[in-house]
């Protein structure tokens, strides 16, 4: 299993939404929400269009059983707007296309495994490597980090990570510190 990382420049961030938006409704409001909520996958798939009408989402996640409260950046707010106008409140946010295969069942959100392979021919277009479901939470983690590397207690927090090692190891910074440190030995 690899391990999947951030996507850390930023340009590519925004050329990846720009793509979502362009080819996709759904898929381009699913990035979004996710790097910029550092929501886990499972957490997004399940969201219904009435926890988003608001300001603020509050979920229960689906890993840990613990309350989330966060807010919905401002930035994507109108596109969120504009993609549940008309929906209802207990509609799937991100819903499949495609019958459920078990139940027969349509109005079913979006499975895991067809959202790593829209990430990965995304992340592929671009020239991505090591992207899975994981990308997009460890991408908004990884921006928060780098836009001030003091609030790294404050990411441990909103991650559940019980050290900051842990959340350093998790963002993929650990290896880019290392790299950095090694690149910048010199002998003479």
């Amino acid at each position: 299993m690899n391990f999947v990382q951030p996507i850390r420049d930023p340009t590519v961030v925004e050329a990846i939404k720009e793509h979502f938006k362009i080819t996709n409704e759904r898929n381009y409001i699913f990035f979004c929400l996710g790097i910029y909520s550092g929501l886990r996958v499972s957490d997004l798939l399940n969201l219904k269009v009435g926890l988003v009408r608001g300001t603020h989402i509050e979920i229960r996640e689906q890993k840990t059983g613990k309350k989330k409260r966060f807010i919905i950046h401002p930035d994507i707010r109108p596109d969120l707007d504009s993609y549940i106008s008309g929906m209802k409140d207990q509609d799937f946010l991100f819903p499949s296309r495609q019958k459920k295969r078990s139940s027969g069942l349509p109005n079913r959100p979006l499975d895991r495994s067809s959202a790593y392979k829209m990430l990965n021919i995304a992340a592929r277009k671009f020239g991505l490597t090591d992207i899975g479901c994981h990308t997009m939470r460890k991408t908004w983690g990884y921006h928060l980090y780098m836009a001030d590397p003091r609030n790294l207690a404050l990411l441990m927090k909103m991650f559940n990570h019980s050290t900051e090692t842990t959340t350093l190891m998790y963002l993929g910074l650990t290896q880019d510190m290392m790299d950095a440190a090694i690149t910048r030995l010199r002998y003479a």
